[in-house]
Formats: structure tokens, sequence, C-alpha cells
């Protein structure tokens, strides 16, 4: 018969989300049955109130009564519902921290692989030799460094201490010259040499000089102070 009709499909098994969202469909359904007893017996006061006593508040107060216990079921099956809504969320807490657990060991397992072949490529020992042949190389290049920063004829017999005292000489004529005249004397410009007073030549004559008494303006000395050239007589 399985052959000739097929056997019937299992439905797979509800899950936490769908039981919870049908136990919550329920909660709501159940509140509202709540609040519509909460009307009936609001209005059921109303009337014990304006009744007398009697039968007829008899009567009303058996109806409130009644709605009472509908309602006081109604309340029971709700904090069941929320109760069991309660756990399910913890169910679903728990297995959602399981499925976190299992994609970090996922992804824990998949870094280790590729660290374990990482490190099949990267060795202590040639890290070790590397460090030791960079260092080396520093220091073959530091006494290069110092071979070609040696200076050529320089003595080797020279003596610092006299060197040094030539140094505060040095300094203390610099010094002298800068209290003295406020420019030391390499810093002060040339001067150019006085030719007039090395060859001892006498000063040229500044401007025009009167002519002694007793002599005529034609004879006396131009403006250059040279003595007037003699006219000759022209005859006839």
């Amino acid at each position: 018969m399985k052959r000739v009709f097929g056997a019937k499909k299992k439905e797979p098994p509800p899950s936490i989300q769908d039981a919870s969202d049908n136990i919550n469909k329920r909660g709501e359904t159940v509140d509202e049955k709540i609040k519509k007893l909460d009307a009936e017996l609001s209005k059921y006061k109303e009337q014990i109130k304006k009744t007398r006593p009697g039968p007829a508040q008899e009567a009303v107060k058996a109806r409130a009564m009644r709605v009472l216990k509908q309602k006081r079921m109604y309340e029971g099956q709700r904090d069941m519902l929320y109760n069991q809504t309660f756990n399910l969320d913890q169910v679903s807490f728990a297995a959602e921290g399981v499925k976190d657990a299992q994609q970090t060991m996922s992804a824990l397992k998949s870094a280790n692989k590729e660290l374990k072949g990482m490190m099949k490529t990267v060795k202590i020992q040639d890290i070790d030799n590397l460090q030791d042949e960079m260092m080396d190389l520093m220091d073959v290049s530091n006494e290069i460094q110092e071979t070609l920063g040696r200076s050529y004829n320089v003595p080797d017999d020279i003596d610092e201490e006299e060197l040094m005292g030539e140094l505060d000489a040095l300094e203390a004529d610099m010094g002298f010259e800068t209290e003295a005249d406020g420019v030391p004397s390499y810093l002060q410009p040339d001067k150019e040499p006085d030719l007039d007073a090395e060859l001892n030549l006498p000063s040229a004559p500044s401007g025009y000089t009167a002519a002694p008494p007793g002599r005529s303006n034609a004879q006396a000395e131009d403006e250059f102070g040279l003595p007037p050239v003699p006219r000759s007589g022209i005859r006839g």
C-alpha cells in the first residue's frame, strides 16, 4: 500500500520561535477576553450600586461572581502561557549561544590551519641568522664610515693640552677685540690704504688765492695757482 499511495512525509518539528509565536498569540486572545470580562464587571458594579438590597441585587451579584470566576480562570491561563514563553526564550537564548560557540570554534580551526601553514615557512633559526647578519653589516658600515672620515696629514704626536692653551688664548683675544671695538677684527671690513700718506705728496690747492700787493691783475696767479703766461709785444 505504501508503494501505491506513498508514505506520508513527516513534517519538521516546530522551531522554538514558532512555538513562542503561537503561545504569544494565545496569550493575546486571553488578554482580550479578560478585558471584556472587566468591562462586564464594571457594569455589574454600577447596577449593584443603583439597585436596592433584595432579590434583584442578589441576582446581579451572582452574575458578577460568575464573571469574576471566569476572569480568574483566564488570568491563570495567561500566567501559564507567560511562563511557557519565558522558558522558550531561555531555551532560544541557550541555542543561540551554542550556535555562536560553533561559529567561533570553526573560525578558530580555520585560523589555526592558516597559522600552522604560515609557521612552516617561518623559522626562528632563520630569523636569528638574519638578525646576526644585519648586525654584522651595520658594524661593517660603521667601520667604513669611520675610515672614510679620517683626516689626512695630521700628526699623531699632537699635544691636546697645547692645543687647548692656544684655543683659550684665541678666545681671550677675540673677547678683548669685542669689548674694545664692539666688532671683532676679523669681522671688520678691510680699509683701503692711504696712498698720499704713504708717498708724502703735498696736498693740491683747493681754491683761488689773492695776488700779492704790488702786482697787477695781469700778473696775478690764475685760479689754479699757476703764474700767468707772459704776453709777447706786437710791433707796429
